[in-house]
């Protein structure tokens, strides 16, 4: 149940903007998961993209995805090591 406009309403079990189904298929919400380790942007992505891989209709595509993110991640550490 919650709330909109000062009246309750029945909640959706997913919905677009707040609960989408491709990152609620298991016990763990990708969000929460992000927030409880404390992940950055590129690392909070690689694990988005991994998690909905199998969920949204191009695995390949998503994986691809989650390796750029990854790369971004490594190269933006090997930059910063000289400084």
């Amino acid at each position: 149940m919650g709330v909109q406009g000062g009246k309750p309403v029945k909640m959706e079990k997913y919905n677009d903007i707040d609960k989408a189904k491709h990152y609620n298929q298991g016990k763990y919400e990708a969000i929460d998961v992000i927030e409880d380790w404390e992940l950055n942007f590129n690392l909070g992505n690689a694990i988005k993209y991994i998690d909905k891989c199998n969920h949204k209709g191009n695995k390949v595509k998503d994986l691809q995805k989650a390796i750029w993110y990854l790369q971004r991640e490594i190269t933006s550490k090997e930059d910063n090591q000289w400084q």
